[in-house]
């Protein structure tokens, strides 16, 4: 029985026919289904699966808010919204610019900010969310210097119903840390709208340079910068220092410490089932 086992095993390998878990360290890894197109087809070229994959965290590691990490998403944000799938941004640094987001084609009618000040109230709110399975995409930004390894594997086992995306924003210094994540980005600055975006993890072999990328841009949409002067033009759609009433749908994460919480007491979330 071993040695027909280990003929059969000799032929998978030599025809090349592996387990869609299982993957050659030279080649890209193959998900169980096909990944979202992220709307680049440089970046597309370099992610397993040809786009953003779904039932699994992609942490997207910046150097500060508001570099452009927003207008990478956008065209996979446009595509959901418009399919009617709920888009959730969970404690964000700054409220979106609604008029951007909507001037890019994304319907607002589909997209709810969760306020999530306190750190444990933010991981708990994401673990719940993600165990809901109620949602499109979900975009949560980590407490930094709050977020330990046991927080990141309970979400990515929490992830893996999951029907759509789900990017974990993390700070510079998360680059150097452990994280059972299998995709993870870091994006940098450049100039002329472009974004420069390094792979440090992935299902296949080390990308030996970034990839630049000309982030979109919606004409009439710039904005007064935060203090009265003109916006950096990398800046355009990712933040805004203070909310604007009735443009954006918010919910309010309501933990409850000591016992087991319900997807209920995220107050303002939909209900799980299709979307």
């Amino acid at each position: 029985m071993a040695a027909t086992f280990a003929s059969a095993s000799a032929s998978l390998l030599q025809a090349g026919g592996l387990p869609a878990g299982v993957w050659r360290a030279n080649q890209l890894g193959q998900g169980l289904a096909p990944g979202l197109p992220s709307g680049f087809s440089a970046l597309d070229a370099q992610l397993p699966g040809g786009g953003w994959p779904a039932g699994t965290p992609v942490e997207l590691i910046a150097r500060e808010p508001g570099i452009g990490e927003l207008r990478l998403l956008i065209p996979v944000l446009q595509h959901l919204t418009r399919a009617r799938k709920v888009v959730l941004f969970l404690g964000p640094p700054h409220m979106p610019y609604a008029p951007a987001l909507s001037a890019f084609g994304i319907d607002l009618d589909y997209l709810i900010v969760v306020q999530a000040t306190q750190a444990a109230d933010r991981l708990w709110a994401v673990e719940q969310i993600l165990r809901s399975a109620s949602f499109g995409a979900l975009l949560a930004w980590l407490p930094h210097g709050k977020t330990r390894p046991e927080h990141l594997r309970r979400m990515q086992l929490a992830a893996q119903g999951a029907r759509g995306p789900v990017f974990l924003f993390r700070p510079l210094p998360a680059q150097f840390e452990a994280s059972p994540a299998a995709l993870r980005l870091l994006l940098l600055p450049r100039p002329q709208q472009q974004l420069s975006v390094q792979i440090l993890k992935r299902r296949g072999p080390v990308l030996e340079r970034p990839v630049l990328l000309d982030l979109p841009h919606a004409p009439g949409t710039l904005r007064p910068g935060r203090y009265g002067s003109p916006p950096p033009a990398r800046a355009m759609p990712d933040a805004l220092p203070a909310p604007i009433p009735g443009l954006l749908r918010t919910a309010h994460a309501a933990p409850a410490p000591g016992r087991i919480p319900s997807l209920g007491q995220v107050s303002g979330l939909p209900a799980p089932g299709p979307h």
